[in-house]
């Protein structure tokens, strides 16, 4: 079956709710599979958007979901049910080594840290500092050890491990203290067992076909951070489709795709699932908006302007007090229409943010992440 990457963008947007907001924030996250939190001010904006009237504090109120390691070993937004699936399909993965063979620490020493940190979260939620000092009293001071590069001096050696913990399901994030980040253990939030791995693999390819189908292995893979080959068996057997001239994979029963297209103009955060997780990139950010989106092809790195579904521009945001300036940097002029379209998606961006907003139409001159 062939189908046209109209159809495929009208799908995506609405199973993302960004053409009809969903009803609540943990609703949202299942339906982007994940919301990237690494920046937490733009993943609270991103479940926001989704969700009709409400802003950062109802997605910080949302007990159903956990922040948490995933995929790709980022910090992420999830479903706290989806725990078992995400817990086991992530713990099977295996670790890429990041760190230099000089101070990466053996399958030994991760599970001797993996044990720690669960012991130590079982009870209390704990800051870094507080943690490193558990994780020392039951491994040894060899945990201890500066090793990994920080931006003020190096972490200490036993923090390799910590988006391991996390993927066994033994740490999350727990309630700021003042401006400190503290580690919890999800079990006391929610009794646990990760599902096996080629079950959780499945389910979560499954969900991640239902949010960003039709996809390939090697898209999978590398929204997940595995190997093409690692994944690959788990496509066997599903539906295929044509797209762009190409095979892709769709979800068991997930064949329908609408006759309607998406009309409209979205903004979206750094690191919007939408936009990280969608594939071809090059249909998603076509033309221009390849080079000025993008880095080298990799999603995340601009707050994204969509129109009719596609990225047709960057944005910058700066708030002072209670005033926010939004700068939109259009790749191409703007009618009469998508500018009110655009002027209501600020006031909603205001909104959520607690602001009274401005726009311009302009250079955006800020760098990546800024």
């Amino acid at each position: 079956m062939e189908i046209s990457w109209g159809a495929v963008v009208a799908r995506r947007m609405w199973r993302h709710g960004l053409v009809e907001p969903v009803g609540a924030p943990v609703e949202a996250v299942r339906a982007m599979c994940g919301a990237h939190a690494q920046i937490a001010a733009a993943g609270e904006v991103s479940v926001a958007l989704r969700v009709g009237g409400a802003d950062r504090e109802t997605v910080q109120r949302d007990e159903e979901l956990v922040k948490t390691f995933g995929p790709r070993g980022t910090v992420h937004l999830l479903p706290l049910d989806d725990l078992p699936m995400w817990t086991g399909a992530l713990s099977a993965i295996p670790g890429n080594g990041q760190q230099p063979e000089p101070i990466r620490m053996t399958p030994d020493e991760i599970d001797q840290v993996v044990a720690a940190i669960g012991e130590a979260l079982a009870y209390d939620d704990l800051t870094v500092d507080e943690l490193t000092e558990e994780v020392v009293r039951r491994t040894g001071e060899w945990a201890r050890t500066p090793t990994i590069p920080a931006f003020q001096g190096a972490w200490a050696r036993w923090r390799q491990a910590v988006h391991v913990a996390a993927h066994a399901g033994v740490l999350c994030h727990g309630p700021m203290r003042g401006r400190l980040t503290t580690y919890s253990n999800p079990h006391r939030l929610r009794p646990f067992d990760p599902l096996p791995a080629e079950k959780a693999l499945t389910a979560l390819l499954h969900q991640y076909l239902y949010s960003y189908g039709p996809a390939t292995p090697q898209q999978f893979a590398r929204w997940l951070k595995a190997t093409p080959t690692l994944v690959r068996p788990y496509f066997e057997d599903l539906p295929q489709v044509t797209l762009n001239g190409e095979t892709a994979w769709v979800a068991p029963g997930d064949e329908d795709f609408p006759d309607d297209r998406v009309d409209g103009v979205r903004l979206l955060p750094y690191f919007d699932a939408y936009g990280v997780g969608s594939y071809p990139r090059e249909s998603l950010f076509p033309g221009k908006a390849f080079e000025r989106a993008t880095a080298r092809g990799q999603a995340g790195n601009y707050p994204l302007l969509l129109v009719d579904g596609v990225v047709a521009g960057v944005w910058h945001q700066k708030k002072s007090g209670r005033t926010l300036q939004v700068t939109v940097e259009a790749l191409s002029p703007l009618n009469r229409r998508r500018r009110k379209l655009l002027d209501a998606e600020v006031d909603r961006l205001g909104a959520i943010l607690g602001a009274t907003p401005s726009l311009t139409l302009g250079d955006v001159t800020v760098g990546a992440h800024a």
